[in-house]
Parts: structure tokens; C-alpha cells; sequence
């Protein structure tokens, strides 16, 4: 989304950069055993509840930072503080070379990251993604009048969900945009504002809380996951709650959007959100010095991936659009989609096809990315007038999936963040065969919902492994009669971490180098495929 967005609008003029960016992280925090003793000074209920379930503890990076530190910084010359993380116990600044590295005279201080990196060795950067608003379309009819919208959801087996009543009612979604215009007025979003499902928001481009304002982008990303227009549109998950945060500057691209994200994302947390989508992605910026590389996409160079990364680690899934780079130069996706836990979603067509303009894999670590695709080309969307069009990009794509990540997890309520992606990766259309233009493939819904509702009948399988969860080795059992096999496991990043051909009816594999965690195999014989999923203790 976003520089593309403005492509009509561009102005003849010379930037001159005389202020750097920069990160200013802090060695310390205070009164920490304060807050881990009240807890709810630094989350909601909401929260400390999703914590809970998933038997996640408070640690530091729960702790706000220390006013103290913030204000000390804000009073040196020449120095504005633009945003904070408590995660990463840092803030970002603006200043001249000389004013920020005067920084280093603050005791506080432990270091600081420049996004020009040839000034430190480190650094970040943003770029973003494009939209195309076509036409009309319509008609289709279960529970809901989904119209024309049918066949995004259709493709994800996801109307099955909805026929449950597994509509993403109790699940709460945070979305990161350019803006929300519209959403208070127009006629798709109504029962959104009926219903009371508009929770709040904040517009932090222009710290204040008037979200409803910025680009329509927002609108109509979530027009894919709350929208509601009787035989026109039905979003994915037309009963979750939402939040709306404006991190996107609409008028320029800047390495402080990535530090706003994670600022938003941090008050996601403290406010128990459960999903966090994010149609944003960075590679350049207005100052080039700043720009990435593909080298960069590696889930630990940008701000905004690590970001993503903690906020997995708090409980939440991060589904992030993969890029619309897959025709251009560029071509690759784009931060934070390269995050280790980033769900990075691509887009096919109407018919499930790959659409070119997807950004393709892997990350530069050689990473399975996208993970998943869906719907991204001529999606059905609903925009700040209301009216029902067509939209290409994977800023539509991604919500669309994340939708029904809430419909699924409402089904599924015990399962934590991690098993929730492992069921829908596994449930892919690729999973024994992941590519780099769809990932893992358009994911199965309503086979993810059944998988995760019951305990996977090994021995009705044509392989038995055995035992499951296991410790130092792992057995195969083959069917009889038996020629040859192989055997692949996959880690939960989608990196292949072991291979060995099955020669006997009963094999037997040393694991001991392999982690604790879950893990996904796959069995290739006589042209076909046995996938599952394994726990490592």
C-alpha cells in the first residue's frame, strides 16, 4: 500500500535530508518488580487473560518505559522524540548526526541505531503497496447473502465456518493502516457501528483520535473482515470486534512508520487483542539512504519485523500482506512479511491462481514466505462512500485470511497462536510442497477446524510415526506392501530441518539435534503424500 497508492499525486520538488532518524535504545527500566506486582498497570484484563490461556509470563518487555528517561531525551537540544517501545525499551528520534550521537553522554543510554546504517551497521526502512479499484459483481446465498464476495471466502472452505456460527464473535482484531474514512458513515460498515464493534482507535500519524480520517485504504481492508452489505459483500469475520490504528503516513514514506506500528502494536497487546493484520510493507523510503536490500529481509533487520516477532511472543498472530512487488524490480516481499512469526499472505485470483503481482520468496534466510495466499486479485471490497468494488493487492488478501483466523480461533478457543498457524498452514492446498509464490498455499478452513477438533487417527494412516510426541528418536511404521518412501520434517518457520528415505517397514530416525516444538512432515510413496504434524519434547 501507500507511495503507489499516490502515484496520480506526485510533486516536482528536491528533498533535503538535514534530520536523521534514529533509534535510541536504554540499558535499564525502573521499577520493575512495581509492575509485575500490578499487573493490570501494564495490561487489560483482556490480556493478562490471552497471557493466561496460553501460559505465556510477564517479562521486562512488559514494563513501560521510564518518563524519566523519555523526558531527559526530549530536553536535549536539537532532539525530537517521534515514538516509543516498550518492547524494545527505545525511542525513536529525529536530530541532526551531532544531536543524536550527543545522546551517548546520557548514562541511560546503551546504544543507538541510525536507519541510515552505513552510520552505525544497523538500521531500517519502508516501502509499500498498491491498490486497483475495478467494478461490481454479484450473488450467492448460505446463512449469509455473501454476493459477490462468495468466492473469496468460498476458496477458504470458510462459509462452512460461518455455518457453524464461528463468525469471529469474541475474537478481537487490530488493524494497522493509512486510515479508517468512512467507517462512521457508510452504509457497509453498519453493522459493525450497530453491533458496537468498533472498540476505539487511534490516528498515531497525527497523535489524536480522530481515526476516522487518512486514506481509504483502512476502510476497505476492513471491508474484506467486518464488512456487511446484504447480497453484495460479507466479511470474513463479520462478528469480531475491532480496533483502528492510523501508523501510515499517506503523504510520505519514513522510517518512523515502522516505529508507529510497533507503538500500536504495543497498545494492541496491553489492550488483549488477539489478531493484529497489517496491509503495510517497507523496502523504501523518501531518503534512500535509508532503503533496504533483499538482504534485509532476513526477520532481524527492520524494526517493524522484530516487532512482529514480540508480538507473537505476547500471544498475538501477525497476519501481514507478502508485497505487490512480484512484477517489478523488486520482485521479493517486503518487512515485515520476512518476520520469523509473521503470517505473510499472497494473492491468486478469482480461479486460485498465483496473481503476478504478488511479491514472491523466500526471505533472504531462505524461509518458506509468503506462508499462505488467498484472494487478491479483484477482490470484493467496500470503500469510504460504500460502494461495492473490486480491489487488487495483497492489502486484501491478508485480511481476508485474517478473518477468518478469527473464525477459526473462535472455534478453537484453547488452542495458542502457534497451533492455531500450524492448523492453517497444514490444512494448505501446498503444504507437502510449499513454493515461492503461494507459500504453503490457499489454506482449508473448515479442514483446519475438523483437524483441530480432533486427535489425528495415526493408526488409520498409511505411515504410523510413533511416538508422537517424541524425544531423542522417531519410528515409522510402512504399510505393506511396501517399496520406498521419504520422509521430510519441517520446522514451524517452514524450513526443512531433516530429510531421510524410509527403506524398511519399520524405521528408525535419531532426532537429537532437532528442538523442542512442533514440527510438520511430510511422506512421499507411490505418488502420494501423508502430511501431519509432530511434537518434539
Amino acid at each position: 500500500m501507500k507511495k503507489i497508492f499516490l502515484v496520480g499525486f506526485l510533486f516536482l520538488h528536491f528533498l533535503v535530508f538535514s534530520q536523521e532518524d534514529a533509534w535510541v535504545y536504554f540499558n535499564a527500566k525502573a521499577n520493575t518488580q512495581n509492575y509485575f506486582n500490578q499487573p493490570l498497570s501494564m495490561l487489560s484484563q483482556r490480556a493478562l487473560d490471552r497471557r493466561g490461556a496460553q501460559n505465556i509470563p510477564l517479562d521486562e518487555k512488559d514494563i513501560p518505559i521510564s518518563p524519566n528517561y523519555i523526558d531527559q531525551i526530549a530536553a536535549t537540544s536539537g532532539i525530537s522524540v517521534k515514538a516509543k517501545s516498550k518492547w524494545f525499551n527505545a525511542v525513536h528520534v529525529q536530530g541532526s548526526l551531532a544531536d543524536i550521537r550527543s545522546l551517548y553522554g546520557l548514562s541511560f543510554v546503551d546504544h543507538i541505531e541510525f536507519a541510515n546504517r552505513t552510520l552505525n551497521s544497523s538500521g531500517k526502512i519502508a516501502a509499500a503497496k498498491e491498490i486497483i479499484t475495478v467494478s461490481k459483481t454479484g450473488q450467492e446465498q448460505t446463512s449469509f447473502n455473501y454476493g459477490s464476495s462468495a468466492n473469496q471466502i468460498r476458496m477458504l472452505n470458510g462459509i462452512l465456518l460461518h455455518q457453524q456460527n464461528y463468525t469471529g464473535l469474541g475474537k478481537v482484531i487490530a488493524v494497522m493502516d493509512g486510515g479508517f474514512p468512512g467507517v462512521d458513515t457508510a452504509l457497509p460498515f453498519s453493522r459493525l457501528r450497530d453491533n458496537n464493534q468498533i472498540l476505539g482507535g487511534y490516528d498515531y500519524v497525527n497523535r489524536n483520535s480522530n481515526f476516522y480520517s487518512g486514506i481509504d485504504h483502512g476502510s476497505m481492508v476492513l471491508s474484506t473482515m467486518g464488512g456487511s452489505l446484504d447480497n453484495q459483500l460479507v466479511g470474513t469475520a463479520p462478528d469480531a470486534s475491532y480496533y483502528l490504528f492510523v501508523t501510515e503516513d499517506g503523504s510520505k514514506e519514513g522510517p518512523l512508520e515502522m516505529s508507529l506500528w510497533v507503538e500500536a502494536a504495543e497498545e494492541a497487546d496491553r489492550l488483549g487483542v488477539d489478531i493484529i493484520t497489517t496491509s503495510l510493507g517497507y523496502t523504501e523510503f523518501d531518503n534512500s539512504s535509508y532503503n533496504f536490500t533483499y538482504a534485509d529481509m532476513n526477520g532481524s533487520t527492520s524494526f517493524i519485523s522484530r516487532g512482529v516477532d514480540v508480538a507473537f511472543s505476547r500471544g498475538i498472530i501477525c497476519v501481514v500482506s507478502a508485497g505487490n512487488e512480484g512484477n517489478k524490480a523488486w520482485k521479493y516481499i517486503s518487512a515485515p512479511a520476512d518476520a520469523f512469526h509473521a503470517l505473510a499472505i499472497g494473492a491468486v485470483n478469482a480461479a486460485g491462481n498465483y496473481a503476478s503481482f504478488s511479491s514472491v520468496g523466500p526471505s533472504f534466510d531462505q524461509r518458506i514466505k509468503p506462508d499462505l495466499a488467498a484472494q487478491g486479485q479483484l477482490a470484493v471490497v467496500a470503500n469510504s462512500t460504500g460502494a461495492i468494488v473490486n480491489a487488487s493487492g495483497t492489502s486484501f488478501s491478508a485480511p481476508i485470511i485474517a478473518g477468518m483466523v478469527a473464525s477459526l480461533w473462535q472455534a478453537l478457543p484453547n488452542k495458542t497462536n502457534l497451533e492455531i498457524i500450524s492448523l492453517i498452514k497444514e490444512s494448505a492446498s501446498l503444504f507437502a510442497n510449499p513454493n515461492t509464490e503461494m507459500g504453503y498455499g490457499i489454506p482449508d478452513f473448515s479442514l483446519a477446524l475438523n483437524t483441530g477438533l480432533k486427535v489425528r487417527d495415526f493408526e488409520n494412516a498409511p505411515f504410523i510415526l510413533y511416538p508422537n510426541p517424541f524425544k531423542e528418536t522417531l519410528s515409522i511404521k510402512a504399510p505393506i506392501p511396501f517399496e520406498k518412501a521419504s520422509l521430510s520434517i519441517y520446522n514451524s518457520l517452514g524450513q526443512k530441518v531433516k530429510e531421510e528415505n524410509i527403506r524398511e517397514i519399520n524405521s528408525h530416525f535419531e532426532v537429537n539435534s532437532l528442538n523442542s516444538g512442533m514440527y510438520f512432515y511430510s511422506i512421499r510413496y507411490q505418488n502420494q503424500i501423508q502430511s501431519g504434524k509432530i511434537i518434539k519434547l
